[in-house]
């Protein structure tokens, strides 16, 4: 992309179509077709921008007017986006089971996230969203079922397919299975356009739906009237809920699917790891599942035939998943080694800078700097007192230790331009040490007594002590909450620990 754009919206589509040689063990040739190209990161922002500009057209969805979905998460990150250009607040149901990336992407773009339990698996979250939708007059996107879920695929993603294969052939083109809307956009137009294109879809080898012949019925609200009988939890989220989608139901019935392919688990994770480390392409494990099809494929296709997959997202956004759990957060041995191998900046040496070693005696403090430290500590509106950095971590964690657990507090940044100004900071931390003995920050005070640093506080608070502190000098305080204080602290001093 070039230029300049009204809107973010207007970045949606147009991603590329990239050949996989590395990871091609077969006679075919092979591409992907990227959809974390996408602003929002997925193929979903084309239906989440879609859905939203259709309503608006339609009249179904008034300004102001809150817009609700049920989804795994991809639609949600879409909608978020979508909803936080255009101006709508956005309520997203999804299974408390998707990965954490996905509800605090949504959250970040200020959308509601409302968990349902996981127990209730793909038709629970989407009959609590049109519960929530009829009791609040929200307006319900509807993308298991919605035309214009297939319609924006065959006006976008099928015509860029086409563009992109205007000058060879098409043999293959392989996907994934979700709402159905990609499916079935694409396959229609390539049916009618690319008629020798064969279209295959993915699904999970233990939970298959669509190869089973049983077909799906609804009610009339659009809720499936029962749970498949097919259906097996599986780890490809986005894929194969615990019903066939009206979209999916229909592309089978019109003949737009050529094969269904069973794919499993653990080739999607390896597909998909693969995909990294020799394609420098990060795909979820959806996108893994359809490669890991591709790939069978572009085995079983002879010299000079053309696999097109579809990789609808990023795995950014699987961090807390089983496609990361191989992932260490420490330095593994070999990377211990490389950091052996040579003399400095290493855990088990000396620090590159050292702290004064004078003793407090010794440290001169200015007058102000002294008398800014005993006021602060022993001021009597702010019983709880606590000297931090603006952006340390450890502070961080002390903050949300005193927020989960409705403390009050005063929080003395001696980073701030403010007190950088005539080296005030340098004098206020010369001032602490003096009086406790310790250089480091954060420093919390209650009632006028040390407390101590990040850990010591966090161990007062486990340990009850910090409470019985705050009582006495009658701070307010939320007594049995974070009841494991140390979770709070960074992830990276946790793994250590």
């Amino acid at each position: 992309m070039s230029g300049i754009y009204d809107s973010i919206l207007d970045t949606i589509g147009n991603t590329p179509v990239v050949r996989l040689s590395r990871i091609n063990d077969g006679a075919a040739s092979l591409y992907a077709k990227i959809e974390a190209f996408n602003p929002g990161g997925s193929v979903k922002d084309r239906l989440a921008a879609a859905v939203i500009e259709e309503a608006e057209r339609s009249g179904a969805l008034q300004p102001g007017q809150t817009v609700i979905e049920a989804t795994s998460g991809n639609t949600g990150i879409g909608l978020a986006m979508v909803c936080a250009r255009k101006g709508y607040p956005l309520v997203i149901v999804m299974p408390e089971n998707a990965s954490l990336e996905r509800r605090k992407l949504m959250r970040f773009f200020g959308a509601k996230v409302v968990l349902t339990p996981a127990v209730e698996r793909g038709s629970g979250m989407l009959a609590k969203a049109i519960e929530i939708a009829e009791t609040h007059g929200w307006f319900l996107c509807r993308q298991f079922e919605t035309p214009v879920n297939a319609d924006i695929h065959a006006r976008t993603t099928a015509r860029e397919i086409l563009t992109a294969f205007r000058d060879r052939p098409l043999d293959y083109w392989v996907t994934g299975t979700g709402t159905g809307g990609t499916l079935a956009g694409v396959a229609r137009v390539l049916k009618r356009e690319r008629p020798e294109t064969r279209i295959i879809v993915c699904e999970p080898d233990n939970s298959a739906l669509l190869s089973s012949g049983i077909s799906q019925s609804f009610d009339e609200r659009g809720l499936p009237t029962r749970t498949h009988t097919r259906f097996r939890p599986h780890p490809i989220q986005g894929w194969s809920p615990d019903f066939i989608p009206q979209i999916v139901g229909n592309a089978l019935t019109d003949d737009l699917v050529d094969e269904i392919l069973p794919v499993s688990g653990d080739s999607a994770l390896e597909a998909a790891r693969r995909l990294a480390t020799e394609e420098g392409i990060l795909s979820g494990i959806s996108g893994g599942a359809t490669l890991a099809g591709a790939l069978e494929i572009a085995r079983r296709a002879g010299q000079g035939q053309n696999v097109l997959c579809m990789l609808p997202d990023t795995g950014e956004r699987y961090l807390s998943t089983i496609l990361f759990d191989h992932i260490r957060e420490e330095m593994s041995p070999a990377e211990e080694a490389i950091s052996r191998s040579t003399p400095g900046y290493r855990f088990d040496r000396p620090p590159s800078f050292a702290l004064s070693s004078s003793p407090a005696g010794e440290i001169r403090i200015s007058q102000s700097a002294q008398f800014f430290v005993d006021e602060a500590i022993h001021d009597p509106e702010h019983r709880v007192v606590m000297f931090a950095l603006t952006w340390c971590e450890f502070c961080w964690t002390v903050r949300k230790l005193f927020e989960a657990a409705g403390i009050a507090y005063r929080s003395i940044d001696i980073d701030t331009p403010e007190f950088q100004k005539n080296g005030m900071d340098g004098e206020v931390r010369k001032a602490l040490r003096a009086r406790i003995g310790s250089p480091t920050i954060p420093q919390v005070f209650v009632g006028g007594e040390h407390v101590g640093g990040c850990t010591d506080t966090l161990a007062a608070w486990r340990d009850g002590s910090l409470a019985a502190r705050l009582a006495f000098v009658g701070a307010s305080y939320t007594p049995g909450a974070c009841a494991n204080p140390e979770s709070l602290l960074p992830q990276w001093v946790q793994a250590k620990a």
